[in-house]
């Protein structure tokens, strides 16, 4: 099957690649083609704590299986400041477990991880899902505002924000703040700030959908 390959930041300098068209065999998932390019370009296991691949313009895990046609793209973190700290937008199920992994370093001594979870409930009323939209260039852009605010005023070392948009089902993750650190006070302290300026500033609106009808938060 035939995978479109694109790469993007650091991983087109590391690659001399903008995009190519891969032969892959059937059932390949994306940590193989992960693999394949590892092998062609070692450097790129320099970007591996921090790169996210996307499967189709959506955020994907490793696990993916990939199909004839699908697009892949090497996408390391859009912030221009620190290699792990991210601001991302995604229609995905949002990978906190890997995320953390990716994060964290031999000098954190915490790592502090927040999720939003879509609940059942909302003021009395039975929940059935929620939808998520956004004025995405600009929900990015606040994000890394919130990212600088927070090193400056905490001790930490690295903060990443990942939001979903589109529809959430109850008991999916909508948000994930994660913050790494020398020390947890200060882990924890950024992490609050970070969660409640998102809500005061970021543009992301949530549409909760109940059985009698809907409502926008």
């Amino acid at each position: 099957m035939k995978i479109i390959v694109l790469f993007f930041g650091g991983t087109k300098d590391l690659t001399g690649l903008q995009e190519e068209q891969a032969e892959f065999p059937e059932g390949a998932d994306l940590e193989g083609l992960w693999s394949r390019y590892v092998l062609r370009f070692p450097r790129l296991n320099d970007l591996s704590r921090v790169l996210v691949l996307a499967v189709n313009q959506e955020i994907a895990e490793r696990t993916r299986t990939l199909q004839d046609g699908d697009e892949v793209a090497f996408l390391p973190p859009v912030s221009g400041g620190s290699s792990r700290d991210y601001y991302l937008l995604t229609r995905s199920p949002i990978p906190t477990a890997d995320l953390v992994r990716r994060q964290k370093a031999s000098g954190d001594g915490a790592v502090v991880v927040f999720e939003g979870i879509v609940r059942d409930n909302s003021h009395g009323r039975k929940a059935l899902y929620l939808e998520y939209e956004a004025y995405e260039p600009m929900a990015i852009r606040k994000m890394e505002e919130i990212g600088e605010e927070a090193k400056r005023e905490f001790e930490i070392d690295h903060i990443g924000v990942m939001h979903r948009l589109g529809r959430l089902e109850i008991g999916e993750t909508s948000v994930t703040i994660i913050v790494t650190a020398a020390h947890r006070r200060a882990a924890f302290r950024a992490c609050q700030f970070a969660i409640d300026r998102l809500k005061e500033i970021v543009p992301i609106w949530k549409k909760e959908y109940f059985e009698d009808g809907s409502v926008w938060a």
